[in-house]
């Protein structure tokens, strides 16, 4: 089979998408040869431009099962709908994946879109609006037009049934996978002042103001705690994050950024006491999976799609309630016991999230959208 995929996401400073495509990409690579083959489309600028120039997982790489096809251009809507579709059109593809929300509507190969949430629907106000119009005029020619879609959890699946009226049987839940430690994560030093961390794109949705809130009451009990936020402001209408802190009295407790390297999350996740994410609408949530990964208990909005991914493995809070918060986060930093039960049952949820299972079961997907060619 062979398989044309938009590889935008690999590029440049990955969120949760480009995340997500390099985790299936790695466990492709490790497919026999000859299985099947796979083009990756991407606007770096020239035609010489190998794999390697997507990062990882090709760096140090001969994939001989993956060619690099660069498409000139800036990468985004114009990109997909125009640019691309002429050059995939003439790669003789069997099924061309699109790992984010929308596809080339001109691209006569029978297609397969994941679609991650349809927030863009469910809460417009979330968006700007020449953005917001984007996504949904977008997202519904794509699923008119796509041979299956995948998604992330049976809430989104139900979402996506609901608002596209999708027959079910077109939708497919493959779950994300989740990377274990070969070892148990190294802890920081006692000494250090207790971490509270967030990780991920900062949306109105995640409620950074409120945490920020929750934590100057943390601050009461625990006075020498910090806060971490890492991630790029995507917040509409916007938040002034920084401003909240000041307001809150806190702002030398509190760190912002917006991106930091592996190596630098890794380190976080050392330090880090407690990971909070208060989310009131994913499609999935991969962070605090990734933050139990680590060996850090997770505070996150009790949610319906919460309850389906983390279970009994994170303290669940309502996302608004600032003293709830509060007292889960300090709860977390005190209770030695609830952090180890936590933890406890992680191990046991963590173990039901595979990479290679994702990765299996989307080239499952893609083989019924190519006609059942695998």
């Amino acid at each position: 089979m062979r398989i044309g995929i938009d590889g935008r996401e690999l590029l440049n400073r990955r969120t949760g998408v480009g995340r997500y495509l390099a985790a299936l990409c790695d466990e492709w690579l490790a497919l026999p040869a000859g299985r099947h083959q796979f083009v990756v489309y991407s606007p770096c600028a020239g035609a010489g431009a190998g794999l390697g120039e997507l990062g990882p997982p090709f760096v140090g790489r001969l994939p001989r099962a993956f060619r690099h096809r660069p498409v000139p251009g800036a990468g985004g809507t114009w990109w997909e709908q125009v640019q691309l579709p002429p050059v995939a059109g003439r790669d003789a593809l069997d099924v061309f994946f699109a790992p984010a929300y929308s596809a080339p509507l001109g691209l006569a190969t029978p297609c397969v879109v994941t679609m991650h949430d349809v927030s863009f629907m469910a809460r417009p106000e979330w968006f700007r609006w020449r953005e917001g119009a984007r996504r949904r005029w977008l997202a519904r020619r794509t699923m008119r037009r796509a041979r299956a879609v995948i998604t992330v959890s049976n809430f989104s699946r139900n979402e996506i049934v609901r608002w596209f009226d999708l027959p079910a049987e077109r939708v497919h839940v493959v779950r994300h996978g989740i990377d274990l430690p070969p070892a148990p994560p190294r802890r920081s030093s006692s000494g250090d002042p207790p971490l509270v961390l967030y990780v991920g794109s900062i949306f109105n949705r995640r409620h950074l103001p409120t945490l920020i809130r929750a934590f100057a009451r943390v601050v009461r009990d625990v006075p020498t705690a910090e806060l971490a936020i890492a991630g790029a402001d995507r917040t509409w209408p916007r938040q002034d994050l920084a401003a909240v802190a000041e307001q809150c009295g806190v702002r030398g407790q509190v760190v912002l950024r917006d991106w930091a390297p592996e190596h630098e999350l890794r380190a976080l996740y050392r330090r880090a006491r407690v990971f909070v994410f208060l989310s009131e609408y994913e499609g999935f949530g991969l962070p605090p999976l990734e933050a139990l990964a680590a060996g850090v208990p997770a505070v996150v909005a009790d949610t319906p799609v919460a309850r389906e991914v983390y279970g009994d493995a994170a303290a669940r809070v309502p996302p608004t309630d600032v003293e709830a918060i509060a007292a889960a986060i300090v709860g977390l930093l005190r209770d030695e016991f609830r952090r180890a039960e936590l933890l406890r049952r992680a191990d046991a949820l963590l173990r039901t999230f595979s990479w290679r299972q994702a990765a299996r079961d989307t080239l499952a997907v893609l083989a019924e959208a190519a006609g059942g060619r695998a």
